[in-house]
């Protein structure tokens, strides 16, 4: 049977409550939604997104792997292969990008079981993942959101099927970011959901249930995308979808991800859902696309994930609205970014082992591990005789740590540490953790973050967080 066997969401810890976007002060319960913080992109997310994914699965078993975005970091140079590296995929794996438009998730999807289906891969690997930017107090601002969402696709043990899809496409100049532009731009909101988003989501989602011969009761969880809270009601009513079926859109707490707004969605109704229910998920983007699954009896038994519920009872809300565009790169600077070359091409080229992979080696004779590669063993002192070992997926212990106050961060000071993992020692910046909580011996997961930025590109690491509860 093929079809989906695991899933996993990222969505970043920041929340940007719509107080602060006011001008006032945070407002405890109020509606917020999800912020890409400074070391953070789409490539990040996605990351992260495919790690909770692949979560005990043999990643040698990955051969496809698809990247929807919307906002990816490189115009020309495949994101989907950096991914790749960095989750430590095996070197004949396909990779492809899908963007252009927010329903490349739900097409990245729809390809990635036509692929396996038809056998021309065995594993699919489907990460859809975005943060957008919307121009500063803007109406976008509030309503968009930032994360990712990840899914393994094979035949198998399937904990839900791909029963059908159908999909109408329109052009429309109706939300749009042209090239070297940093703001997504959106044309006069009636103009949008009247001539744009009703008539192309009623069209598609009408033509899929005539196609298949179903109707919208038969579904148990129904998902829409939509630009706001008050369109997805608008197109819910008259799609005629019961209120006890409705799969929440998420506004005020998470926002609208762009490509992987319908996918999250997808993963929160994955989580709630029982055997043998029907999900119906609804996209929007240069037409509209309709993809109806089937859950099955596997689905109570998949290990539990990192989704929807996991990452939103994780928050740091923004303090103030300065401190957001700090972090987002739009407050005015003395200097602007360098347009030198950057770092040298080939020392990123032979150190992607150690950048993007964090691998570590592992003596074949005493068994010790050491991080980066290096020829002579510091236990045994025996020479070449090293296996490869992934320490991504590993837990570090912090030794030791510094309070820098100069490396740029719209949160000083960057926490700069030296961390065990089982042996080897790390030079390592741990995030999302306040100064005062910092000790010797804290726990640290690590994630795929952006160091920094040279050359007009983003260059990429490792850090480390808190060990989540």
């Amino acid at each position: 049977m093929i079809g989906i066997t695991s899933y996993g969401a990222y969505v970043p810890r920041t929340r940007l409550p719509f107080s602060v976007i006011g001008g006032r002060p945070p407002k405890e319960g109020g509606p917020e939604r999800s912020v890409a913080w400074n070391d953070e992109d789409a490539i990040t997310q996605g990351v992260t997104a495919g790690i909770h994914c692949l979560q005990d699965i043999d990643r040698s078993q990955v051969d496809l792997l698809l990247f929807a975005s919307t906002t990816l970091p490189f115009q020309e140079k495949q994101a989907a292969a950096l991914v790749a590296r960095a989750l430590d995929l095996g070197r004949n794996v396909q990779t492809a990008d899908h963007t252009g438009s927010t329903r490349a998730g739900t097409a990245a999807l729809r390809a990635a079981t036509d692929a396996v289906t038809a056998g021309s891969a065995r594993c699919a690997l489907v990460i859809a993942s975005d943060a957008r930017m919307a121009a500063p107090k803007s109406g976008m601002e509030a309503n968009f959101g930032d994360g990712a969402a990840a899914f393994l696709i094979t035949e198998g043990d399937a904990i839900a099927t791909l029963d059908g899809f159908h999909a109408v496409t329109d052009e429309v100049t109706d939300v749009w970011r042209p090239t070297g532009h940093e703001f997504v731009h959106t044309w006069e909101d009636r103009f949008v959901i009247q001539e744009s988003y009703t008539p192309n989501m009623a069209s598609a989602l009408s033509a899929f249930l005539e196609k298949t011969g179903a109707a919208i009761g038969d579904y148990d969880r129904v998902a829409f995308y939509a630009p706001d809270a008050r369109s997805h009601g608008g197109a819910i009513k008259a799609a005629g979808v019961a209120a006890e079926s409705v799969q929440s859109p998420l506004f005020g707490r998470l926002g609208n991800a762009g490509a992987a707004f319908a996918p999250l969605q997808l993963v929160a109704a994955l989580e709630a859902a029982k055997p043998g229910e029907k999900i119906l998920i609804a996209n929007f983007g240069n037409g509209a696309d309709v993809t109806s699954l089937s859950t099955t009896d596997q689905i109570e038994k998949l290990a539990p994930r990192r989704g929807i519920v996991w990452n939103l009872a994780r928050r740091r809300v923004v303090a103030s609205y300065d401190d957001y565009t700090k972090a987002k790169g739009l407050a005015a600077t003395e200097w602007d970014a360098g347009t030198n070359p950057g770092l040298s091409a080939t020392i990123l080229f032979r150190e992607r082992d150690d950048d993007l992979s964090l691998l570590g080696q592992q003596c074949n004779g005493c068994g010790a591990i050491q991080f980066p590669a290096q020829r002579i063993c510091e236990s045994c002192f025996s020479k070449d005789d090293f296996s490869q070992i992934r320490l991504s997926d590993r837990i570090g212990k912090v030794v030791t740590y510094t309070f820098d106050f100069f490396f740029p961060t719209p949160n000083p000071p960057t926490v700069v540490t030296v961390t065990d993992v089982d042996g080897a020692r790390i030079h390592l910046q741990v995030v999302e953790i306040e100064p005062e909580d910092m000790k010797i011996g804290q726990e640290v997961e690590f994630v795929f973050r952006r160091i920094h930025e040279s050359g007009g590109r983003p260059n990429y690491y490792w850090k480390g967080i808190p060990k989540p509860e």
